[in-house]
């Protein structure tokens, strides 16, 4: 390893590499992977300027011309070219005339990403921290932005009112796509009764509800978070197929009789003597041969990797609490916990959650 780093680090080797016909294109594929991850951040921001102006929004409705365009957005006409040209780059727009522009097709399946609109609006916290990264490792997880907006997190989840209004809506917000994979994953007809554990607003109750009619539901989080995914269960229609319980699943025991438990982007959140305490509690809960069935983006992810501990790795620690786990970290938890029998669950797209069931 040491001798093949000298000598992709020589630069007389990286001159010889560009020009060689048969290493020519390897060069440039890896110029631009790491010229992208590079400038990543500015591609970032395009995309947020572009959600902020609701920009595709507008060309969703049809194509526009640029002065159209600049009066919509309210953004003067340079600003405006210079931000479209941008998004075209990366596939968000397309011009098809000298000054019209319509939607991309990159830009119609954002669109088509429910929440992401508020997971790019809450970045602007994590890139806050991130603008002195150095300082944010050296001083030790949380203490910025986003360990503030997740009040939850340091405060071990403790957290009342409008403390738990900006993440339980964010987390309802990001979690339908979640929920489809999960849903599409896993079995859940064979099982009677649900409990989801820190399931926020309800949004994955709510979306098996709407998917698996038999099963019995049921719901544990804070006792304030509780009463908000009763308000929006209610109002979703599935308010009597759902028991809402308020409590600490780290301090408090959990409600029995469920043979299927859920954590559903939960694990991670957590350190790991407060995710083992919970996984300790959850065992308690279940009855002989009931399940737990964990979705989450994970560490070690093959095509992944950087999403679990380039992204997470650092969202985490700059949150102040959790940290991503691989599938086998993972199922070493389970079994200090209890759990037996712990295997992996087939995901569509493991980049955004992977899954784990154990057995009790």
């Amino acid at each position: 390893m040491a001798a093949r780093n000298r000598v992709l680090a020589d630069p007389a080797f990286q001159r010889f590499a560009a020009r060689f016909p048969l290493t020519r294109p390897i060069v440039r594929s890896k110029a631009r992977i790491m010229f992208d991850r590079v400038a990543g951040f500015t591609y970032s921001q395009v995309i947020a300027a572009c959600i902020e102006l609701k920009l595709l929004d507008l060309l969703a409705e049809g194509a526009r011309d640029l002065d159209e365009i600049a009066a919509a957005i309210d953004v003067p006409m340079d600003g405006s070219d210079r931000l479209l040209r941008a998004a075209a780059s990366i596939g968000l727009v397309e011009r098809i005339a000298d000054n019209r522009w319509a939607l991309g097709g990159d830009g119609a399946a954002l669109r088509g990403n429910g929440g992401i609109a508020e997971m790019v609006a809450h970045h602007r916290l994590l890139y806050a921290d991130l603008a002195d990264p150095v300082a944010l490792l050296r001083r030790g997880a949380g203490g910025g932005q986003l360990s503030n907006y997740w009040t939850y997190a340091e405060s071990v989840g403790q957290g009342e009112g409008d403390q738990v209004a900006a993440y339980s809506g964010l987390m309802a917000a990001s979690q339908p796509l979640i929920a489809t994979h999960v849903i599409d994953s896993y079995p859940f007809n064979r099982h009677r009764r649900m409990l989801d554990v820190g399931g926020g607003q309800g949004a994955f109750v709510a979306a098996v509800a709407a998917r698996v009619p038999a099963i019995e539901l049921a719901l544990f989080d804070l006792p304030a978070v509780g009463e908000r995914a009763r308000r929006a269960l209610d109002a979703a229609g599935h308010g009597p197929r759902v028991t809402v319980h308020g409590g600490n699943f780290l301090a408090d025991s959990l409600p029995g009789g469920h043979d299927l438990v859920t954590l559903i982007r939960v694990l991670h959140d957590h350190d790991d003597a407060p995710a083992l305490q919970l996984l300790r509690n959850i065992h308690a809960a279940l009855p002989a041969g009931g399940r737990l069935l964990i979705a989450e983006p994970m560490a070690e992810t093959r095509g992944a990797e950087a999403a679990g501990d380039g992204y997470f790795g650092m969202y985490l620690w700059a949150m102040g609490s959790g940290r991503p786990r691989s599938m086998a970290a993972i199922a070493a938890m389970l079994r200090a916990s209890g759990f037996s029998a712990a295997k992996r669950v087939s995901t569509p797209l493991p980049l955004t959650v992977s899954a784990i069931v154990a057995s009790r």
